[in-house]
């Protein structure tokens, strides 16, 4: 699974995201903002804030963070499956 190795914060909740296999480009969180933890982005400074953390999770603080694997799919527009072959259903018949 590709990890991100760059990010950085955009206007309008969005963000740029960088991973290790060359797939780069901007994810809009609009979605999310304001709403249960996420209501913490609608400080500025706060979002701005965002940095990979030590295992790859894209953080906010010591207390937020979203999937890396997530933000992969919503960039590509890849399905699971596609990323996680384990994920694709056995035939009855194998």
């Amino acid at each position: 699974m590709a990890r991100p190795v760059e990010v950085k914060a955009l206007p309008n909740f969005r963000i740029w995201l960088r991973y290790d296999d060359g797939t780069k480009g901007d994810i809009d969180l609009s979605d999310l903002a304001g709403r249960g933890v996420f209501k913490s982005w609608e400080d500025a400074p706060f979002f701005d804030s965002v940095r990979l953390g030590a295992h790859g999770a894209i953080e906010w603080g010591t207390d937020l963070d979203v999937c890396p694997d997530a933000m992969y799919l919503r960039l590509t527009g890849k399905l699971p499956e596609e990323v996680f072959p384990s994920l694709r259903s056995i035939h009855a018949d194998a």
